[in-house]
């Protein structure tokens, strides 16, 4: 409802002021990201990351699932205080497994989203300041980001600015 209400807006804005040379811009956001070497670099760091974590994650179902196939074999054979021991064990290793898959892939607040901030956040201002660069060489008065929230009905490519930023970011220029 909201990307609605704001290109009704931008609309009516601009139709308001169409005397004033209102001019818009967009970019596409995937594609910048998908082609700047710092956002690549920063993708592949994500990456190794959350494949370190996967990885030990891994590892820790498996044992996980050793521990039970183990007691299952085990089971009608042993005394109940070492039944006890090997259940409590295996309640623990389930737990630990859970833990570790919130405090690190948990939507929102895990380890995983923190980092991705941490790593992103520098990339995003190289990539903002060179589309407020962009704007402001075309006398924009408006860029939207067509592969976000905000859904462009209709684009002229003539205002498509996102090679113009990559090309900034890819110089150093910004």
């Amino acid at each position: 409802m909201k990307k609605y209400l704001l290109i009704i807006s931008v609309f009516i804005f601009g139709t308001s002021f169409a005397q004033t040379n209102l001019k818009i811009g967009y970019v596409d956001s995937e594609v910048i990201l998908s082609q700047f070497s710092e956002s690549i670099k920063a993708q592949g760091d994500l990456d190794a990351l959350t494949s370190k974590w996967t990885s030990q994650l891994d590892s820790m179902t498996q044992a996980y699932q050793a521990s039970i196939q183990d007691y299952q074999k085990k089971a009608e054979t042993m005394p109940d205080d070492k039944k006890l021991e090997a259940q409590q064990r295996i309640v623990r290793m389930e737990q630990e497994i859970l833990e570790f898959r919130r405090q690190k892939f948990q939507q929102g607040s895990g380890e995983i989203f923190k980092k991705q901030e941490e790593i992103f956040a520098p990339v995003k201002k190289k990539i903002y300041d060179a589309i407020k660069k962009v704007a402001k060489e075309e006398n924009m008065s408006f860029v939207f980001d067509k592969s976000g929230d905000i859904l462009l009905l209709y684009a002229d490519e003539a205002f498509e600015i996102t090679f113009k930023v990559l090309d900034i970011l890819k110089r150093g220029n910004n």
